[in-house]
């Protein structure tokens, strides 16, 4: 059920992804726009191809945001504050990721509930997504803290057996 609900939205690019895609790809080298376009249908086998009119003004404002700059020779480079950003968003991925192992391994339930969660993390994601560079770094380990404390809960309930539902 899971696989399916992927194959369905997997073509679909969530709202804020191109925004992460650039910064964890610039995180490797520096990339002109084109390049940046290139790599995401190659990455993607041809199944995304962003056009120029997202891919320009995003940079326009990840470069207002002071998150990336340009070089003399038209290309991107990620600062370090556009690598702060990613970290923390590589950070968030990791829990989320671990949570919703969790939720695959109890049976049909978790796998119902994972979509719930996927959901509302996108959700989540778009919203964080467009207010992380105001947030501040008190708010930030705040929110760090957060899903880090939600984390050890799923942990904790992971050894206890509940009864097995059938849900055909």
């Amino acid at each position: 059920m899971v696989g399916e609900w992927l194959q369905r939205v997997g073509s679909s690019i969530p709202r804020g992804f191109s925004r992460y895609f650039i910064l964890e790809l610039l995180t490797t080298k520096p990339y002109t726009g084109k390049e940046i376009i290139d790599a995401a249908t190659q990455q993607s086998d041809g199944k995304w191809k962003p056009s120029p009119g997202l891919i320009y003004p995003l940079l326009g404002r990840l470069l207002d945001e002071g998150l990336i700059e340009e070089s003399k020779d038209g290309k991107y480079q990620i600062t370090k504050k556009g690598k702060d950003t990613s970290d923390d968003l590589q950070t968030v991925n990791k829990i989320i990721k671990n949570q919703l192992d969790v939720l695959l391994r109890i049976g049909n339930v978790g796998r119902f509930a994972t979509m719930d969660v996927l959901e509302r993390m996108n959700m989540l994601g778009s919203s964080l997504g467009s207010n992380v560079i105001k947030m501040t770094k008190e708010e930030t380990q705040k929110y760090r803290k957060f899903l880090e404390s939600e984390l050890k809960k799923l942990d904790a309930s992971e050894g206890k057996q509940g009864k097995e539902i059938k849900i055909d």
